[in-house]
């Protein structure tokens, strides 16, 4: 008589094992099939079991709610897709002053974190940032420009929420101008 070992898993459900090539457990979800018959499957990876498992949960809750996550999509990235697609009847000049000083500005404080990751905190440190060195209304337009690229990405699917628009600017520096009558 074979004594079962542990409860098999059902049809349909999710996969884990040792990939010994690279030395990690690996989690295997399947979502379905393509249009042209292939099967689509999500891989995740991990040091532990557990790690795998709670990777996979977050993989169900994602594919749940409908979003569509890239791996590396970062904050760059989507500032990038917007300074593409998102400012379509501005002026040219605008559009050379959102790549060269906001976009730039913006991608040298969050340019690397993944969107996915990206917290209210994440843009409030890097406005501050910003506003020790810039004026406050081109911390102002930073701040337009982030919450617009966001929201381009939430409509995508590629983001839950907009993060950005939770948050205030700050103040920036005062500089020189015309004073009031």
């Amino acid at each position: 008589m074979t004594l079962a070992t542990g409860k098999r898993r059902g049809h349909g459900e999710d996969s884990i094992y040792w990939d010994e090539s690279k030395s990690r457990y690996v989690g295997a979800v399947s979502l379905g099939f393509s249009a042209s018959g292939a099967r689509l499957r999500k891989k995740v990876s991990g040091r532990t079991k557990t790690e795998v498992r709670d990777k996979l949960r977050e993989l169900h809750q994602r594919v749940g709610s409908g979003l569509r996550p890239r791996r590396r999509y970062t904050v760059g990235d989507a500032l990038e897709d917007w300074l593409d697609h998102g400012v379509d009847g501005l002026a040219p000049r605008t559009v050379t002053l959102y790549r060269g000083t906001i976009v730039k500005a913006l991608d040298e404080e969050l340019g690397a974190v993944r969107l996915t990751e990206l917290t209210a905190s994440d843009v409030q440190r890097a406005l501050a940032a910003m506003a020790s060195r810039l004026s406050t209304r081109t911390v102002q337009i930073a701040h337009n420009v982030l919450v617009r690229a966001i929201r381009q990405a939430e409509r995508d699917d590629l983001v839950v929420r907009n993060v950005a628009a939770l948050v205030k600017p700050p103040k920036g520096q005062h500089v020189g101008g015309r004073r009031s009558r």
